[in-house]
C-alpha cells in the first residue's frame, strides 16, 4: 500500500484500513492482526531507528521523572516519542503516522517494535 492510498481509522469495533486506490477496506479486529500492517508502514530503517530513539527517551524521560520526584519530565514525554516517529515518517518513510486514527494500536505498536528490535527480531 502506498503512502497516498492508505487511510487509517478507527472505530467502536475496531481499527480499519482502506485502500482508497482498489476500494477495499481492512478492520483489525484485535493487534496481532493490526501488527503486521504497522511493521508495514515501518518499513523504512530510518523510520524504524527515529521510533526507536524516540522510544527509548520516553522510557529514560518517564523513569527520570519517577525517581527525581520532578513531574516536568512528563512534558517531555510526547515531544520525544512524537517527535522522532513523525520526523521518520514524513521525511523517510512518506506516510502518515497512524497515531491520528489507530492510537491505542499504534502506541502499543511502537513499544512492541521497540521490544522486537531489542531482541534482534527486528532490523535495527
Amino acid at each position: 500500500m502506498s503512502a497516498t492510498s492508505t487511510e487509517r481509522a478507527s472505530e467502536n469495533t475496531g481499527a480499519t484500513v482502506s485502500n482508497k486506490q482498489k476500494g477495499t477496506e481492512k478492520r483489525f479486529h484485535s493487534f496481532s492482526e493490526f501488527y503486521p500492517f504497522y511493521l508495514e508502514e515501518h518499513s523504512n530503517l530510518t523510520c524504524r531507528r527515529l521510533h526507536f530513539v524516540g522510544t527509548t527517551l520516553v522510557i529514560a524521560f518517564i523513569i527520570t521523572a519517577l525517581i527525581s520526584g520532578n513531574a516536568l519530565w512528563f512534558a517531555a514525554v510526547p515531544f520525544a516519542g512524537y517527535g522522532f516517529a513523525w520526523v521518520g515518517h514524513f521525511f523517510f518513510e512518506h506516510n502518515r503516522p497512524a497515531t491520528f486514527k489507530n492510537p491505542i494500536y499504534s502506541l502499543w505498536g511502537d513499544f512492541v517494535m521497540f521490544k522486537d528490535m531489542l531482541l534482534g527480531r527486528i532490523n535495527r
